[in-house]
């Protein structure tokens, strides 16, 4: 009985789920499979989604992952228009964060989460704060990443994923809990995805220089 009345409130929760979420879940799901591939069409997806996602969490009171979606959205802007306006973006390969890479990720999780610990437990109603801020910290230093093609990209965001998804079903946006743990395991095989990608392009780059 007991599994049964879980269920009964699980399809329950479905039901009350808005077209917004339907939407902004759907365009979400859309960009990271195109992400996954390396297609720089993820960015225009990616645009819908966190357009829709904000009006979403503004009313689930998630401040700081409404103001992780702001910048989800400058970094979505920001990189269709990288990758579009060089000649080479197409061809630029993925590559492995150097020493430099990781300190820019230490000080961007660091700030981020100082930011918005701070801001959300002085000027907010927030009764997260601390889970709020983290994912968001987290996250953001995932999209610099991916935005600059660094294979550790998917590291950092499944550590925000990883703690999104109890915090989402705590806010009652059942459908992006799911989403986000959809997101959890394509990002894991995104990583692998993308090594791949990053071995067999140092191969080809090798052999054509073995030509020359």
């Amino acid at each position: 009985m007991e599994i049964l009345s879980i269920l009964q409130h699980l399809w329950q929760q479905v039901l009350e789920i808005s077209w917004l979420q339907w939407l902004g879940v759907s365009a979400g799901v859309t960009q990271v499979m195109l992400s996954k591939n390396n297609k720089v069409s993820n960015y225009l997806f990616g645009i819908i989604s966190v357009i829709v996602t904000m009006i979403v969490l503004y009313e689930a009171k998630l401040y700081a992952e409404i103001a992780l979606n702001m910048y989800y959205l400058i970094m979505s802007i920001y990189g269709w228009w990288y990758w579009i306006s060089n000649k080479d973006a197409a061809q630029k390969p993925i590559t492995s964060c150097s020493g430099k890479d990781w300190g820019i990720v230490v000080l961007i999780v660091g700030t981020a989460f100082a930011i918005f610990y701070y801001f959300l437990t002085r000027y907010t109603d927030s009764d997260v704060p601390l889970w709020d801020a983290w994912v968001s910290a987290t996250a953001w230093a995932g999209m610099w990443l991916l935005a600059r093609r660094k294979l550790e990209n998917w590291i950092l965001l499944n550590i925000s994923n990883l703690f999104a998804i109890p915090l989402l079903y705590h806010k009652g946006l059942l459908l992006y809990a799911i989403l986000t743990f959809y997101l959890f395991t394509v990002a894991f095989f995104g990583y692998f995805n993308w090594k791949k990608m990053m071995k067999n392009h140092a191969l080809s780059t090798v052999k054509g220089d073995q030509k020359i």
